[in-house]
């Protein structure tokens, strides 16, 4: 551990703002560019801890006391947390990027993590290596560091207490004869941070502090040395009492009640191999001292056993303790070896040792899915619960409704099953069925059956009724009752997605919070929020119609979680933040509304873009940004319903004010349907009315509601808008809207009608059009340019061109198949291959490469875990023997979005290189006009 101490900086974020304005922007201004990364808000709403980091390069963490300003810094600090009290922070640190670029790869894998703490008084900060979790105290008073394996004694600090430390040390720990790794324990400490004290333990395989900030529980374990105790620690003193201590029982999960009236544990015979380990639950009583024991380490008479993945949670009150449990404990599979010649003739032994998975037609999940799901099935447990006070135990979930959602109601819990509808993913997506559990007798009662997954119903907070969206209507379900009935039937505005334009039902809008009484829901249509009355069934629009109106869309924000246990709710007649998106000039606004009561009020109204990004728990204080496209969403503290009082906390737009800088505005067009669209135009810093500018056209689907957002200073698979501006770019960003079996040419319409409205202000230069897309509008620019000559140069990245051959692949990175993303999803056919071939095909630009007089490059890695590389190699081949100008950039060892910044950096330049080329008349590099040979590196030693 090192120390430091700061004095109060009162800083930006470490950059130079007093540098001269530049006449130019590089690639190296935006490697540098700070962008902030993470906020926080203490739960007083004293404190602000935040993080920036460059492009490239190591992040800083600042905390800021907002009563006065000062500012301390911690230097490659981010992920920022405040204690409870406001009296200390925390940052993790990772290892610099120069010591990361340094390091071979071997070394690179053992570079860690460690964790800067920092007294929000003094500024002092303390250094802890490699921490690969850490924890303050529900009080703050204490933070608990549990390290990295390789983690010894070095970490230890001046004032630790030895006379509490651990009896077995880090050497013997890491001896030849160490503990399995399954059952290996590392470092812990736990510090006292107001007097520095700390504690510190080996071997530690799980740790839960109590609520009350008075206990400290530890499973210790070392097989080893025959080392296997449960601890419960006293905080205020550090005394340690073992409550168990074993030479063969290996501790597992451990927990703490809420009310610190309870202890529980797993334990496991610790000489079975930890896969196939059976453990038993057992209660420790901290009033009376007695032991317990909830279900022995065999099978009960209900045949469900815990194993090593089976958690430990208490509910709030303390009266129920929740715990995963399994039908039987999974068996490790070895492969046969070959022991003496006659086992090289074994037939069974041999095809024993086969690589060999079985592709049967009637699988619920097609293999590559199943491999991918195998690490989450194999840690999977279903939850049982055991009533603390009857010492019953009623399991909740079970292989047929196997998802039980964990809250703090008392008698039903939310239960769902994906599994009647595991086969129709392959080409219908996803579908669940939902119940409702109850916990004292483990009863099922489905209340929704085929429910689109990302249409969960939302539960009340008392327990009282269910709310979910289906078919364009919001029902209610009384739990008491059992009957469910629609909210919406009378109701003429629509609750259904305006905007779906995907060949599946519609979705809905989503739900507010509840009223914390559940006398209330609030509903969100596309403009307006409805207060739906729980007993009445009366619904009105707690904003009063202004909406739709207005074509603004309201939904309720900063709501306060004070306890993580629980879900945010309102009270009835509160007054509560909106924030409203218009439709019409894409700007943001804040709005106050009272529950209960029809009507908004204006807060803050500016040409921008507003986020609320954090929100005091025990405080009327939120953090949010306001951003446009000249304005970076620096971060600003206020009241939440006084969002106009606002004060500004960082300063890092004044790193844009050093830079060349265009401005963004509002396009008005009809595509060739007639229907009215509408797009960003980013002007140049110097533009001059009249003269053409080449024009770089960048899309996706929706792109307008992108106006007033500050552009992405980074260096990925896009272009970087403020350097294309810089240089005299301007860039389009229009918005597409789809016809269900015709995507391609829903493109082509929106596209071109767009360009040409561009060339008709006398903004675009009619010979220097680009067009870049990537993944779902890579596929549109390599259709696009099949149907029109309007682009001179166009870059598609993992495009899918070949609709044909693409239906039935697979999504490597999940193990899908492709074909629901083209009968029910983004890609619109909305029939499957054999119902409408000829749509498959009139839809793929491979088929119509013949037309191409546009240059086209393509990029791919050559792991994209998305649309499969091949489709780039089709459309590459396709156009090679057709004679067009094509190259394809192939990155090696990448997934569908290039994650090493080498390959990033090469693909920016690159690509601009390609389009200054065509678009503005540069020297063409040696790369596009006569490629590049094979080489490879020299492997390193």
């Amino acid at each position: 551990m090192k120390f430091s101490t700061i004095a109060s900086l009162l800083l930006t974020a470490g950059l130079s703002l007093a540098a001269q304005a530049k006449n130019n922007l590089t690639l190296e201004d935006v490697m540098h560019f700070q962008s902030i990364t993470e906020q926080v808000l203490d739960p007083q709403g004293r404190i602000l801890a935040y993080s920036t980091a460059p492009d490239r390069g190591d992040s800083q963490g600042f905390v800021k006391w907002l009563a006065d300003g000062q500012q301390y810094l911690v230097a490659g600090g981010s992920e920022p947390s405040v204690s409870n009290n406001g009296r200390y922070s925390v940052f993790t640190v990772k290892p610099s990027l120069l010591s990361t670029e340094q390091a071979s790869a071997k070394a690179r894998k053992k570079l860690k993590a460690g964790l800067a703490l920092i007294d929000n008084q003094s500024g002092e900060i303390q250094h802890f290596e490699r921490v690969k979790s850490h924890a303050f105290s529900e009080n703050g008073k204490y933070l608990a560091l549990w390290f990295d394996e390789a983690e010894t004694k070095e970490a230890k600090t001046d004032t630790e207490d030895k006379t509490h430390s651990a009896t077995v040390s880090a050497k013997e720990a890491l001896s030849p004869k160490k503990t399995a790794k399954d059952d290996a324990g590392t470092q812990f400490t736990v510090v006292n941070l107001a007097s520095g004290k700390s504690l510190q333990f080996d071997h530690i395989t799980d740790w839960r502090f109590s609520y009350d900030s008075r206990y400290l529980t530890l499973a210790q374990n070392d097989s080893a040395t025959a080392l296997h105790k449960l601890l419960l620690v006293r905080l205020d003193s550090f005394n340690q009492a073992e409550l168990v201590s074993s030479k063969t029982e290996q501790i597992g999960a451990v927990a703490l009640s809420r009310d610190a009236k309870h202890l529980a544990y797993t334990a496991g015979n610790a000489l079975v191999v930890a896969a196939e380990r059976p453990y038993r639950l057992a209660l420790y009583s901290l009033d009376t001292g007695k032991f317990s024991t909830v279900q022995e380490a065999t099978k009960d008479t209900d045949g469900w056993l815990l194993n090593r993945y089976s958690q430990l949670q208490f509910s709030a009150d303390g009266q129920r303790l929740f715990f995963g449990r399994v039908p039987q404990i999974s068996q490790q599979f070895h492969l046969p070896k070959v022991e003496n010649e006659a086992d090289l003739y074994n037939e069974q032994l041999i095809t024993e040792q086969r690589g060999l998975n079985i592709w049967h037609g009637d699988d619920p999940l097609i293999k590559p899915n199943e491999i991918k799901q195998y690490p989450k099935e194999l840690k999977r447990t279903y939850l049982a619960v055991l009533h603390v006070q009857s010492g019953s135990v009623v399991q909740l979930a079970d292989t047929q409704v196997p998802d039980v959602t964990l809250s703090e109601h008392k008698r039903f819990l939310l239960a769902s099953s994906d599994i009647p509808y595991r086969k129709m993913i392959t080409w219908a997506g996803f579908y669940r069925d939902f119940y409702l559990v109850d916990m004292n007798t483990g009863h099922k009662t489905m209340v929704l059956t085929q429910q689109p997954s990302d249409s969960e119903p939302t539960y009340s907070p008392n327990g009282q009724y269910l709310a979910w969206y289906q078919q364009g209507q919001i029902f209610l379900y009384d739990i008491a009752e059992g009957r469910k009935l629609s909210l919406t039937a009378s109701i003429k505005t629509p609750f259904a997605n305006e905007d779906h334009d995907y060949p599946s039902v519609a979705p809905g809008y989503g739900f507010g919070p509840w009223l914390a009484d559940d006398s209330a829901i609030l509903v969100y249509d596309k403009y307006d929020i409805w207060q739906f009355d729980t007993t009445s069934h009366n619904g009105f629009m707690l904003t009063d119609g202004e909406g739709r109106k207005q074509h603004i869309s309201f939904r309720v924000e900063a709501t306060p979680q004070p306890d993580k246990a629980f879900q945010p709710t309102i009270a009835d007649g509160a007054a509560i933040l909106l924030q409203g998106y218009s439709e019409r000039t894409k700007a943001d606004a804040f709005y106050r509304a009272q529950i209960g009561k029809a009507g908004v009020t204006s807060l803050l109204n500016a040409p921008a873009k507003l986020q609320v990004l954090a929100r005091a728990n025990n405080a009327h204080k939120m953090v949010f940004s306001q951003q446009r496209y000249d304005l970076f969403p620096d971060l600003y503290t206020a009241d939440v319903l006084e969002p106009a009082k606002a004060i500004r906390q960082t300063e890092l737009d004044q790193q844009r004010q050093n830079l060349p800088w265009g401005k963004a505005e509002l396009v008005h067009w009809r595509d060739g349907d007639g229907r009215l669209l509408d797009g960003v135009v980013i002007k140049p810093p110097h533009y001059q009315k009249g003269k053409r500018y080449p024009v770089m056209v960048y899309y996706y689907r929706f792109m307008s509601d992108r106006l007033f957002a500050f552009p992405d200073m980074k260096i990925n698979h896009r272009p970087n808008f403020a350097w294309y501006s810089a240089d005299d770019y301007v860039i389009f960003l229009p918005d597409i809207r789809f016809e269900i079996g015709y995507p391609g040419s829903s493109s082509v319409k929106a596209l071109t009608a767009g360009v040409q409205k561009l060339i008709e202000l006398g903004i675009a230069d009619p010979d220097a059009i680009g067009l870049q897309g990537h993944s779902w509008s890579g596929y549109q620019t390599a259709f696009d340019i099949t149907q029109t000559n309007i682009f001179k140069a166009a870059v598609a990245g993992a495009p899918v061109s070949n609709m044909t051959s693409a239906y039935s692949g697979i999504r490597l990175g999940t193990g899908l198949a492709r074909q629901f993303q083209y009968e029910a999803g983004q890609s619109r056919i909305g029939e499957s291959l054999m119902q409408a071939p000829q749509k498959y095909i009139e839809n793929s630009p491979v088929f119509y490469v013949d037309r191409i007089h546009t240059p086209l490059l393509i990029m791919f890695g050559d792991r994209d875990d998305a649309v499969p590389w091949e489709q780039g190699i089709e459309l590459y081949l396709a156009m090679r023997r057709a004679g067009k100008e094509v190259i394809m950039l192939q990155y090696n060892d990448e997934p569908h979005h290039l994650k090493k910044y080498p390959n990033k950096l090469d693909y920016t330049i690159r690509m601009k290189q390609f389009f200054d080329h065509y678009l503005k008349g540069r020297q063409a590099p040696e790369w596009m006009m006569h490629g590049e040979p094979y080489r490879e590196p020299a492997k390193e030693e």
